[in-house]
């Protein structure tokens, strides 16, 4: 029996955008480029190694009993500082629970990260005025107000304006195993139907916790746009000039008013899904060391040292910069607040009505008890 055409058959575009190859030579494409300058380049260099630092020591704090989860990035900050740094004013940005590279772009301070897997808070950093959203542990979710909000900026005449600067759009993340979700499936009919103002975003990191890509999904993820009638492009997500320059294009597609797009950024999680998984059970090491030869911190790295762009008393300095920053993020986890069960009322409503007032001085009273039985 002959395979149904179209299943398995290659298209030219499978092949991942790529600006800056793994040995840190710079190649062209033909539909994108990076314009930035290598001081530019430089700060993305910047922003991939305290990502990391941020991250391992996240994971290391969970290791210490300090957090309760963490869900690790390692391996995908070109993915994230590429992407981040393509958006300005008015962007959306609705991120899953893995974007800590695109939390530290948007000013996010990392502590306000681990008070959600600390247990402290319930994801406590404010929408607005930074304009990155919270944090969506549902996966898919978020892709469906994702699309609500592109629509409302379309509603607020924020998008095909003449005037280039006063247009935004939403970006929103997931991973490969939210494709297979209902919801995100939902999101791509809402926005193709409203021509809706949204990048799409797919990390395909290779594995929905220990289940590949392969397993989901018989053709490439990029390609599933088609079938609802917008475009699709497949970016090397290693290579954090690409993933700017398609994610540019992208969100300037959506500005202008073209639509929807998806971008599948083809990567690796070189950790663990979460500090809860043992990735040996389903990944063999010479897998995960054919990707740690494709390092997104690397070849940057080595392109700006061939380039003399930067040298080792600069990376030096980072090195310095790493540290302290993991100094701070050790002792900011330990001095995070424990909460209040009675300010939780307050976290309600933007005006607490008169019902959860009285609830609140009732469990108050409650509480109070306690201390008078003590006495």
């Amino acid at each position: 029996m002959t395979e149904p055409a179209g299943t398995t058959a290659t298209d030219p575009g499978d092949v991942p955008v790529q600006l800056l190859a793994p040995d840190g030579r710079r190649v062209d494409h033909p539909d994108f480029a990076f314009t930035g300058t290598d001081a530019e380049i430089a700060a993305h260099l910047r922003d991939m190694v305290l990502t990391r630092r941020i991250d391992t020591e996240a994971t290391a704090l969970q290791r210490k009993g300090e957090l309760g989860l963490w869900p690790p990035l390692l391996g995908q900050e070109a993915a994230q500082i590429g992407s981040a740094r393509a958006t300005r004013d008015p962007d959306l940005v609705v991120p899953s629970y893995r974007e800590h590279g695109v939390a530290w772009c948007l000013g996010v301070d990392p502590i306000d990260l681990l008070g959600t897997f600390r247990g402290t808070d319930m994801v406590d950093w404010p929408s607005r005025p930074d304009g990155f959203h919270l944090y969506s542990f549902v996966i898919g979710t978020q892709t469906l107000h994702g699309v609500g909000m592109a629509m409302a900026l379309q509603r607020e005449h924020r998008v095909g304006n003449d005037d280039a600067a006063a247009n935004g759009a939403v970006v929103v993340y997931f991973g490969d195993g939210a494709t297979s979700q209902g919801d995100v499936n939902e999101a791509f009919v809402f926005a193709a139907s409203a021509n809706a103002p949204v990048v799409f975003f797919c990390q395909n990191n290779q594995y929905a916790i220990s289940e590949p890509t392969s397993l989901q999904s018989r053709i490439p993820l990029y390609r599933r746009a088609a079938g609802f009638g917008f475009p699709g492009v497949r970016v090397d997500g290693n290579d954090v000039l690409a993933v700017q320059a398609v994610t540019t294009w992208a969100l300037e597609h959506a500005r202008r008013g073209g639509g929807p797009v998806l971008v599948e950024a083809f990567t690796y999680r070189m950790g663990a899904h979460t500090t809860s998984d043992d990735p040996s059970k389903y990944r063999t090491r010479d897998e995960e060391g054919e990707w740690g030869a494709r390092d997104p911190i690397a070849r940057v790295r080595s392109y700006l040292l061939s380039a003399g762009a930067i040298d080792q008393a600069w990376l030096d300095d980072l090195a310095a910069e790493s540290e302290a920053l993991a100094e701070r993020l050790r002792a900011g986890c330990l001095a995070l607040p424990e909460p209040e069960l009675a300010d939780q009322w307050r976290n309600v409503y933007a005006t607490t009505p008169d019902r959860l007032v009285r609830q609140r001085e009732e469990y108050l009273a409650y509480e109070a008890s306690f201390a008078e039985e003590a006495r």
